[in-house]
């Protein structure tokens, strides 16, 4: 069984490759409880997931998406070759130099109104490590895989240990400066647009404003993240994977 170096409160549980990470700490999460990280062995892919305990009403616990994001995009740009850009699709996909490699997801206990405190919530993520038949003549993808990347020996146990690491930093960072920072570092990974303005609202909505020079205009295009987080965007359910 392979054992990873996880920073406290961060509580190991590992699945065989057949398992499935998300919802294992879906189901587990009120017996188990914060800090429980569910790890699947797989050698093509790092899939975890993270059981968490909010303080916060969930229309703003919510927003705990966006620092496992940043998180994941931190761990990634830790092994990164130079200058290898690492950009997310809003809200879930993360993509390397152009190539989907994987995302993340959130899940929750059903019922639970939004000026509620969640029991638990559960951020899960994917990243292919190792192409897989991706190579045959003729077929045109848009996936890529860390291998393909030039991330050379980086395995699924380095990743997970690293992601836990700036997960706790990204942590200590909200208390302490606010989510502002969180929103900031996400945002700066979304493809530029040079004429939009974005931000994250208190619920975790994208928030769009038009911009003509420095101003700023009135109208403002809401996206909401809880919509967005109903299909996950970058996950294919015939293979288990991130689509090709």
């Amino acid at each position: 069984m392979v054992t990873l170096d996880l920073p406290p409160p961060f509580r190991l549980v590992t699945l065989r490759e057949v398992g499935d990470a998300f919802s294992h700490a879906t189901d587990v999460a009120v017996q188990e409880g914060a800090g429980t990280l569910v790890h699947v062995g797989r050698f093509d892919l790092a899939e975890f997931a993270l059981v968490l305990e909010p303080d916060e009403p969930l229309r703003v616990a919510r927003r705990a998406f966006y620092a496992g994001m940043v998180a994941l995009a931190d761990a990634l740009a830790a092994h990164a070759p130079p200058q290898k850009p690492i950009t997310f699709d809003w809200p879930d996909a993360i993509r390397i130099d152009g190539g989907l490699i994987g995302g993340g997801r959130l899940g929750g206990p059903g019922g639970v109104a939004e000026d509620e405190v969640p029991p638990w919530i559960v951020f899960g993520a994917m990243v292919r490590t190792v192409a897989m038949g991706q190579d045959e003549p003729g077929l045109r993808l848009s996936g890529s895989a860390l291998d393909q990347e030039g991330f050379g020996d980086v395995d699924s146990g380095r990743l997970v240990e690293s992601f836990a690491r700036h997960f706790m930093r990204l942590v200590d960072v909200w208390h302490e400066r606010g989510f502002g920072v969180i929103a900031r570092d996400y945002l700066a990974r979304l493809p530029p647009d040079k004429d939009v303005r974005r931000d994250i609202d208190e619920n975790g909505d994208l928030l769009k404003r038009a911009m003509k020079g420095n101003l700023v205009s009135s109208g403002i295009e809401h996206l909401s993240l809880t919509d967005a987080l109903v299909t996950v965007s970058w996950f294919d359910r015939a293979t288990r994977g991130p689509r090709l």
